[in-house]
């Protein structure tokens, strides 16, 4: 197990070495950061004298050199917007985000495993129509028109929930329902699908041939089987959750981590864009990391190669 989780580990530190490089390179994809900063109005010798100011005139492996040395000690520099420490206002706003990532990553996970495991012991029943229906339209409805359809519905017409705001545990029930739907109809499938072939291999009959009850042979013998695939699939998705709960915050004008990442887009704020990129990052390889550790832990052969 350590030599499976140090391989694990070396692949994790090059994933990030990889995008802390495409990070910095974002600096100077997005066009001429000097002229950014500097401002439509400004003249060749401004933005030269803010190209100097800020080390853009040198050269590119002695910036990205300082830049990562700064972020691995937490120092992203200062946000051209905010005029304030980008790790602070990443810090201040991440809560909101990896409440809502968890939130949502939950409510997918209560709900799409049961009722996968539900349509894989009832296969063509109600119960699997019930499933395969969810799982169409959590593929075919648009998150951004999902959560204003519950806005109009729960907070206009029934006046039981707040549209916006992060004051309570009230604010966070839409998004984490438009964030957790997103994610259940690939959970709920994959819980399905694996159940279905656990439930016909030998050892589940044998199993059963040597009266061990259903429940031990669905949760112990099955479902600890079928759930390895869901693993890494969930971890794939929290990542997805942090990184693209953009949209769901706008919505919900919760001011999260993606609320910044696009205040800070729309007004050119570059470090604060390259910071949220590499945190963003850093938490889908870390998420990514453990669900190989939590799957080599629940099936021992995937430590062998």
């Amino acid at each position: 197990m350590l030599v499976y989780t140090l391989k694990r580990l070396g692949l994790a530190l090059l994933v990030t070495l990889a995008v802390s490089m495409l990070s910095f390179a974002l600096l100077y994809l997005s066009g001429d950061p000097a002229a950014a900063i500097a401002g439509e109005t400004a003249n060749a010798e401004d933005i030269e004298a803010v190209r100097i100011y800020y080390g853009f005139d040198r050269p590119w492996v002695v910036q990205y050199g300082e830049w990562m040395f700064n972020a691995i000690r937490g120092d992203f520099g200062t946000s051209y917007y905010f005029k304030l420490p980008v790790s602070q206002l990443v810090a201040e706003r991440l809560s909101v985000t990896m409440l809502l990532g968890v939130c949502g990553i939950s409510f997918a996970l209560l709900t799409a495993v049961p009722l996968g495991v539900a349509a894989a012991v009832r296969p063509n029943s109600i119960i699997d129509r019930i499933a395969l229906f969810l799982s169409v339209m959590g593929q075919a409805m648009p998150s951004f028109w999902f959560g204003l359809v519950l806005i109009v519905l729960f907070s206009i017409k029934l006046r039981l929930l707040p549209p916006s705001g992060s004051d309570s545990w009230q604010n966070f029930v839409m998004p984490t329902i438009v964030l957790g739907y997103y994610a259940m109809p690939a959970i709920m499938r994959l819980t399905r699908a694996g159940m279905f072939d656990v439930l016909g291999a030998d050892y589940v009959r044998t199993a059963r041939a040597k009266g061990a009850g259903e429940f031990r042979v669905m949760f112990k013998h099955a479902l600890r089987n079928a759930i390895i695939p869901v693993v890494s699939l969930a971890a794939v998705q929290m990542g997805f959750m942090l990184g693209g709960s953009i949209v769901v915050e706008l919505i919900f004008a919760l001011h999260g981590a993606g609320y910044l990442a696009w205040e800070s887009i729309g007004r050119n704020d570059l470090p604060t864009v390259q910071a949220l990129i590499l945190v963003f990052s850093m938490f889908y390889i870390v998420f990514t990391f453990l669900s190989d550790l939590l799957n080599a832990w629940l099936d021992p052969r995937m430590r062998v190669g």
